[in-house]
């Protein structure tokens, strides 16, 4: 089971999760949090803490993300960066790695159709190369 977030530990992550740490330091932040730096560093390793602080770090960017996107369309199509339109793509759902494949009833296929052809295939294949020869 997760632990949970203590109080000191959500300020933390406020401040983390701010653009530049809000001007603190990380010395500092540990300070406002009443714990040393090294405690900091450990929750940060922690799972939990973890996946909070990323969480309050897309709520607190959430409002540019329309714009970053926009800019790497922008950057991508000008320096014709396709790794870069790919991102953009993906952003936007428009592009995945899924690959939908679409069967239809076996039923539905003729088989002995198949085979005839493929014979057909191997005997003119067959006389072929004894033409070139």
């Amino acid at each position: 089971m997760a632990k949970k977030i203590t109080a000191e530990q959500y300020v933390a992550i406020e401040w983390l999760s701010i653009p530049n740490k809000g001007g603190k330091t990380f010395e500092e932040i540990a300070t406002i949090c009443g714990v040393t730096a090294r405690t900091l560093e450990n929750w940060r390793k922690t799972p939990t803490f973890d996946a909070e602080l990323k969480r309050a770090i897309i709520r607190n960017n959430s409002a540019k993300l329309p714009e970053v996107v926009e800019s790497m369309a922008e950057w991508a199509i000008r320096e014709g960066n396709a790794a870069a339109a790919k991102l953009v793509l993906q952003i936007n759902g428009m592009l995945t790695d899924k690959v939908e494949v679409e069967t239809k009833d076996a039923n539905a296929t003729d088989v002995e159709a198949l085979r005839a052809r493929i014979e057909a295939f191997k005997v003119r294949k067959g006389s072929d190369s004894e033409d070139t020869e």
